[in-house]
């Protein structure tokens, strides 16, 4: 493998040596196998090509000063696969056996992971598809539990940089009560055009407001929205939206830092009232919001007032990538250390 330049690999796929595939058939897991193929054999009539029978997932591995290789909450990914699973019944893949093949993925391609500093990190990717063939709606028979990984620079060009959002009320993420709580890739097909849109128009992302009322905020693109306003950590709670594992994890952060959190209905015009506010996810950890564009009501809300990343969301990004690098303890238990 040529040398890498780290420091400027975007956010994109990049073949690695290895994946590992799990098979589930009559009624039970099969053994884990190792393959270094990038394509997968499948029936045409596969319920993940027809009904939209598939689930993934999203975490990463970093490299620490001290070379150690550590996972973040591979726990809590497995179990919200778990759940995504259950929603749309694809049988649950346990958690010892998610943990096994990450593991696994992650060794095979040790010479992939980003150095300590770099500003790059190793993307795990791991993805069930219903592969048994089904003509009528209804769950498949079989199924294939996939992991590849990939090394990733940045979600966002400028990093940890204020970003501009724009309010989409042409288009909603997910229904209530629908498939927006589960990590399915419905939620992101009817994501992709109102995504286009944002970018085109020179923006981050899109924003998206609950889809009943068009009232409330709801998810910022593909990630989780929180405010920042009197000593408190705000993000909605809502039907529809994917519980974040980041979410989750800056709120314990916020709650150590002697601040409230609050998980509520938020309605729009509350935005103004935010000191600072982020979109925060795997990909991008926090993508500080400079602005959000309403066009169809011509108004602004000027979140970063000075064009800049605000205090509170600098200290959560930073004391959570130390504790994913290793460099402050992590009392929560939420590494692993790849042995």
């Amino acid at each position: 493998m040529k040398e890498l330049d780290w420091s400027n690999i975007g956010f994109g796929y990049m073949p690695t040596d290895y994946n590992v595939r799990i098979y589930y058939r009559n009624g039970e897991w099969g053994k884990l196998e190792i393959n270094s193929s990038e394509m997968i054999s499948m029936h045409m009539a596969a319920t993940c090509l027809h009904y939209g029978q598939e689930a993934f997932e999203g975490l990463k591995a970093f490299r620490g000063k001290d070379g150690k290789i550590r996972i973040f909450r591979l726990d809590e990914n497995a179990a919200r696969l778990q759940r995504s699973c259950n929603g749309i019944l694809m049988p649950e893949l346990p958690t010892e056996r998610f943990k096994e093949a990450v593991l696994e993925a992650v060794k095979l391609n040790e010479r992939f992971i980003p150095p300590y500093e770099s500003g790059a990190s190793l993307y795990i990717r791991p993805l069930m598809i219903g592969t048994g063939p089904q003509v009528g709606v209804k769950p498949a028979n079989e199924y294939l539990f996939i992991i590849f990984v990939t090394p990733v620079g940045p979600y966002f060009k400028g990093g940890f940089s204020a970003n501009p959002y724009v309010i989409t009320r042409k288009y909603d993420r997910a229904a209530p009560h629908g498939t927006g709580t589960f990590k399915v890739g419905g939620n992101y097909a009817a994501s992709l055009r109102a995504s286009r849109e944002a970018h085109e128009a020179g923006y981050s992302a899109e924003f998206y407001l609950d889809a009943r009322e068009h009232k409330y905020i709801d998810e910022c693109g593909a990630a989780n929205f929180f405010g920042i306003k009197n000593n408190t950590y705000i993000t909605p709670l809502s039907t529809s939206i994917l519980p974040s594992i980041t979410n989750k994890s800056l709120m314990q952060l916020a709650t150590d830092m002697g601040m409230e959190v609050e998980r509520r209905p938020i309605l729009e015009e509350e935005l103004s009232t935010f000191e600072e506010a982020g979109a925060c996810g795997t990909a991008a950890v926090i993508s500080p919001i400079a602005k959000i564009d309403d066009p169809e009501k011509d108004h602004t809300y000027i979140i970063a007032k000075d064009g800049k990343p605000g205090p509170v969301s600098t200290k959560l990004y930073n004391k959570l990538r130390a504790i994913q690098y290793g460099d402050e303890p992590d009392k929560y238990g939420w590494i692993t250390v790849v042995e």
